[in-house]
């Protein structure tokens, strides 16, 4: 679990006011001194992250933010970083003092419950005083259970940790994401299951890309054989099989290739349709590709591209697949490239989203991009299910899938 992805952890993020003790709470969580401490507000001035193990519960990743109530120069920077913290967030743990509540913390019970984000509240400092009962009265009309601590109590910290731990294990079967597995629940164990991997400019040297992996993993940890080659050597694949692969898994830009390579009764998709499934919502996805039948020369596209990095001569995201775009619409397009975790400013300007296949990106982040898109009207699908409709073989590749081809299906534009 040491090496588990940040994208693959429970992201908890810590919030409150300045100088309420988050940073204490961080280092008191993770057992070591991993953010800055002083009692001088504003000591937190950007997302500390820590990734870690945090047994019984697994690896997860603490976001300690800064003070939504920082007034100081760079405050409105600051908390308007915090702010974004909710759209990646699994879990919110609210720090507060036992003296009261005020705004800053309905702003972030607002936020939790907006996003639908389990909340948990730590009182810190209840080695100085108790819970004020202003403070009592306003978690009871919450309904929210405190945990108290000091996180600067030796003696105190244990006790708090284990509770923490307890609260945590309660909620996270309800901030885990719809699918457990990528595709070890479309195939039995001891079925072969043929990869497709390229070995080609966006492959690091010495390495596969992080998705083929996690697919090889999940397989194997469901018992499932998978077979790896690259696109020339298919064939030779398949004839070396006695019985056809339970299963054929494609890069996205090698799609046509397969599916018209790989017999009509093999069930076939590509490793972005499973992660698309995996992190996000496949059957809005695969609606929002058949938006692309729809495009127009002119009409703006947003790209949105989890991973910062240059890109490179031949890159899919950048490159590749704007071309496609363009000789699907017959004509010129304006697409936005948005790199990290920056999104569009107003992204109702837009005739269709793309999002990559969001390795580097949580469940949650993943569907709150979906659910800023569908809000400004926006279809928004993902590399793997574009590509496949550019290509014209997207229904063949999401038929493992019911729902996602009906939604397809249904959003196709009305033949006249």
């Amino acid at each position: 679990m040491n090496t588990t992805p940040k994208s693959l952890r429970l992201q908890i993020a810590i919030f409150g006011r300045t100088n309420v003790g988050k940073s204490s709470v961080l280092n008191m969580l993770a057992g070591q001194d991993v953010a800055i401490t002083s009692p001088v507000p504003g000591t937190t001035t950007d997302v500390v992250e820590k990734s870690m193990e945090l047994l019984p519960v697994g690896p997860v990743v603490f976001l300690d933010t800064a003070g939504l109530d920082d007034n100081s120069s760079l405050g409105e920077l600051r908390k308007e970083r915090a702010r974004r913290i909710f759209d990646r967030a699994d879990v919110a743990l609210l720090v507060t003092e036992p003296s009261g509540w005020g705004e800053c913390e309905d702003e972030i019970a607002g936020a939790a419950k907006a996003k639908n984000i389990p909340l948990m509240i730590l009182v810190n400092k209840t080695d100085i005083s108790a819970p004020s009962p202003e403070l009592t009265a306003a978690l009871k009309v919450r309904g929210l259970e405190p945990i108290l601590c000091s996180a600067v109590d030796s003696g105190r910290r244990e006790a708090a940790v284990a509770a923490v731990k307890e609260r945590l294990l309660r909620i996270t079967s309800r901030a885990a994401g719809a699918h457990d597995t990528i595709a070890g629940d479309i195939v039995r164990p001891g079925q072969t299951v043929v990869l497709i991997i390229p070995i080609d400019k966006e492959a690091p040297k010495g390495r596969i890309i992080l998705p083929q992996v996690q697919v090889m993993r999940d397989l194997l940890d469901h018992g499932a054989m998978p077979l790896v080659c690259r696109e020339h050597e298919y064939l030779r694949a398949l004839a070396a099989l006695k019985e056809p692969p339970a299963l054929v898994i494609c890069d996205s830009q090698v799609v046509d290739f397969m599916v018209g390579n790989t017999p009509p009764g093999t069930p076939c998709t590509t490793f972005s349709i499973l992660f698309a499934r995996f992190k996000g919502d496949l059957a809005v996805y695969a609606a929002g590709a058949a938006a692309i039948r729809g495009l127009r020369p002119g009409d703006r596209v947003a790209v949105l591209e989890a991973c910062s990095h240059h890109a490179i001569e031949d890159d899919i995201g950048r490159v590749k697949l704007p071309r496609w775009l363009k000789e699907t619409a017959g004509g010129e397009l304006r697409i936005d490239t948005f790199s990290g975790r920056d999104l569009p400013p107003d992204p109702g300007v837009y005739k269709l989203a793309i999002q990559c296949g969001g390795c580097m990106l949580t469940r949650t982040e993943i569907v709150n991009r979906m659910g800023k898109a569908a809000l400004a009207g926006v279809p928004i699908t993902n590399y793997g299910t574009a590509i496949s409709e550019c290509k014209g073989v997207l229904e063949r590749v999401i038929s493992p899938f019911p729902g996602a081809l009906a939604a397809y299906r249904a959003a196709l534009p009305v033949k006249t």
